[in-house]
């Protein structure tokens, strides 16, 4: 049995979180109508996963999730509105240590329940296997990891790749915007090629994401809402709910958000990102980075990639918050090279220098 406490202050959400969760009899459940009660019951019921809900009276969803990280560590999923503010106070929840979130639907919460009751069991359960310790605040390392301060690790190097223009193209999930605060924040300004990257997240989270990167990375970073000609030194983010394609117009490289594809489960979809690429640029002018995330996506895409004669990278398990995608990608045959994610940074200036 999974221990789990729902930290929520409306009792309807209340209600309706611990019917999913019953439903499953995987659960043995605790409730907190507070910040201050959610602290009591993660000393007193030592869950292995915490619901926390972003608004909660007396002490809030973000001052109780710090507290429960520096007092009594344990994976936490983040429940939050489908807005821009909730999308802001999300992303730093993510930067303070939570494993995930879900998305409250819009309007009458009862009707949409059903359809998030999957989403959210399935991250439940990841988040209760993460081992945090190593995931807990990631982008606390920025501050102390920089480009040139980071053990360099061996060049494989594929021949052709610094000599032509390129893309890198980088898909994540689960644990993925930490994970790329310090990618990010760790290229340097001049990269070679444009960066390309595809994040499973809803619509109203990938504008305030792409905001937040470009504040904190040397490159220009921007989201994906039209079609955008790519150039270099500058790293584009899918728009939630689309999928970003590549795509060649005069003979120039652009990417667009693509409405999704049923065959394509997962959105934006990092398999679909990859394969279009493969159609318009030679595939040793390609370097795929699978980072942390749940399920599978991108780990075909990618084996096909290194097949034909591309370079990938696959996050290693001791980094990871959740080893799904890079894992896959692994089991495969198809990363040229596994690394910690604090070492693919310069692995790749160092590739395409």
């Amino acid at each position: 049995m999974i221990r789990i406490l729902i930290a929520e202050d409306s009792a309807l959400m209340r209600k309706l979180l611990i019917s999913i969760f019953a439903a499953t009899g995987e659960f043995e459940i605790a409730v907190a109508r507070d910040g201050l009660e959610a602290l009591e019951k993660v000393a007193s019921f030592q869950p292995d996963v915490v619901t926390l809900d972003v608004n909660m009276p007396k002490l809030d969803g973000l001052a109780c999730l710090d507290r429960i990280m520096l007092e009594h560590p344990v994976p936490v999923v983040m429940v939050s509105a489908l807005t821009e503010d909730g999308a802001d106070v999300t992303l730093t929840a993510l930067e303070m240590g939570a494993v995930d979130f879900v998305a409250k639907p819009e309007g009458a919460v009862s009707l949409y329940m059903d359809a998030l009751a999957d989403e959210l069991v399935s991250k439940v359960r990841a988040a209760a296997a993460v081992e945090l310790p190593r995931s807990r605040r990631l982008a606390e390392r920025i501050r102390l990891r920089r480009l040139g301060n980071v053990p360099a690790a061996p060049v494989q190097t594929v021949a052709a790749v610094a000599s032509a223009i390129g893309l890198v193209l980088v898909g994540t999930s689960t644990g993925g915007p930490p994970a790329l605060d310090i990618l990010l924040s760790n290229l340097p300004a001049g990269l070679r090629w444009p960066v390309v990257i595809a994040q499973h997240m809803p619509q109203a989270f990938t504008g305030p994401l792409a905001r937040r990167l470009d504040k904190l990375a040397a490159l220009s970073v921007s989201e994906v809402t039209g079609p955008t000609l790519l150039q270099a030194g500058s790293v584009y983010i899918a728009r939630g709910g689309t999928d970003v394609v590549v795509s060649v117009r005069g003979g120039q490289l652009m990417v667009h958000a693509a409405p999704v594809q049923s065959d394509y489960p997962w959105h934006p979809s990092v398999d679909r990102l990859v394969r279009t690429a493969l159609q318009h640029v030679p595939a040793k002018q390609l370097m795929g980075v699978l980072l942390t995330g749940m399920g599978s996506d991108g780990a075909a895409a990618m084996a096909e990639l290194r097949a034909a004669g591309g370079y990938t990278i696959a996050e290693s398990k001791d980094t990871a918050v959740v080893w799904g995608m890079p894992g896959e990608l692994v089991s495969r045959g198809g990363a040229v090279e596994t690394l910690p994610l604090d070492d693919i940074p310069l692995h790749i200036a160092e590739v395409l220098a």
